[in-house]
């Protein structure tokens, strides 16, 4: 394995959220990117190629179900993985995010050492 830092996308629109992930995420030995809407979301997608993304749902210029969906549709990002990153907790919000294809789906408030954790997961990153 390269010496690399993995790259997060780290989507909300709420920037106090977005700069304590930053700063936690940092200390963990990551390499963070924020947007703090859905159209940004996609474009840093794009320009700067994360290992993962933690995508917020609700979000200004487009949610982050339609984020994930236009991601996962294409053939760059069929395999990074996306977890959505959110207050919305309902079953019927979950099952959405599974249906865009989202790989974890994680409500707030959550724990910081499980979120590391559930990221090493899915980025196969040994604790």
């Amino acid at each position: 394995m390269s010496d690399k830092k993995p790259r997060i996308l780290v989507v909300d629109d709420e920037q106090i959220t977005t700069e304590l992930a930053k700063k936690f995420l940092e200390r963990h030995g990551f390499d963070v990117i924020c947007a703090f809407d859905g159209q940004a979301a996609l474009d840093l997608a794009h320009s700067e190629n994360p290992d993962l993304i933690l995508l917020d749902v609700m979000l200004p210029r487009m949610d982050g179900f339609e984020v994930c969906n236009i991601l996962k549709q294409e053939e760059a990002f069929k395999k990074v993985p996306i977890l959505m990153f959110t207050a919305k907790g309902l079953s019927r919000d979950i099952q959405r995010g599974e249906e865009v294809g989202a790989d974890e789906y994680i409500v707030k408030p959550f724990s910081g050492k499980a979120l590391v954790a559930t990221i090493r997961k899915h980025l196969g990153i040994e604790e």
